[in-house]
């Protein structure tokens, strides 16, 4: 009976959500923004997500020209959809409201050569593609322990190596984007204007002013203070209610 009550509560939560959703593009192509967010908010709030829910909230928030939820928005459906055009290009279009111009620091040597491979694909594309490869693997070994001719046996013997080469740099892939996927603590400045202080306290002196909308990693955490990086590699503390974490 008690399996039957979550069945029922999983699907009732599911059509709510399809509901809202549905209710929010509704409003959404009529031009009604504000409500809209509530339409899709209330899909959040039944515990539903999605890449295309936070893609349509973003866009809400950028025809209201609110800066940071627009583009926190955006960041968060690129988690779930990191390889969608639509969503990266509209998030360099809000990223463009911004009054903040962080340069990046171009990484070199053989840790950004290492992420310019493994970071093709997403950590769940490379996890597929290991057991493409495992099963490649298997398929050469019931090849080579039934061929019955020394040519076809040798074939086989050779790709089994390969395969196995071939799996052990997919799972090795898959194991260090999901690493730097749990590592990586993007973060999203929500106040309007903040200072980033020196020390993680509000006596120490501000060392730069950072204002709505500008993309930060967090690295450490200590009270109700954050201490942050910037894509050019400068770090400093800044409170915790200032940013919102993306992840």
């Amino acid at each position: 009976m008690k399996h039957l009550v979550y069945i029922f509560l999983f699907i009732s939560s599911f059509l709510f959500a399809q509901s809202g959703f549905e209710k929010g593009n509704v409003l959404y192509q009529k031009g009604q923004y504000e409500q809209a967010i509530q339409a899709y908010e209330s899909v959040l709030d039944s515990r539903q997500q999605s890449a295309d829910l936070y893609f349509n909230l973003g866009n809400c928030y950028y025809k209201l020209n609110k800066v940071a939820p627009s583009i926190y928005n955006y960041e968060k459906a690129l988690v779930l959809a990191p390889e969608d055009a639509d969503i990266a290009n509209n998030l360099k279009f809000a990223q463009k409201l911004t009054i903040d111009e962080v340069k990046e620091v171009p990484k070199v040597g053989f840790a950004k050569l290492l992420h310019d491979f493994t970071g093709m694909y997403h950590y769940n594309t490379w996890a597929w593609i290991s057991i493409v490869f495992g099963l490649m693997f298997l398929g050469f070994f019931i090849g080579y322990y039934f061929s019955l001719a020394a040519v076809l046996k040798r074939i086989f013997f050779f790709g089994m190596f390969v395969w196995v080469l071939f799996l052990l740099v997919s799972v090795g892939a898959a194991i260090f984007e999901r690493n730097h996927f749990v590592t990586d603590r993007p973060a999203i400045v929500f106040a309007e204007v903040t200072e980033v202080k020196s020390e993680p306290q509000k006596a120490s002196p501000a060392t730069f002013i950072l204002h709505e909308g500008t993309k930060v990693f967090v690295k450490e955490i200590l009270g109700k203070w954050k201490k942050i990086e910037l894509t050019d590699g400068t770090e400093g503390w800044i409170e915790s209610g200032a940013i919102r974490e993306v992840k």
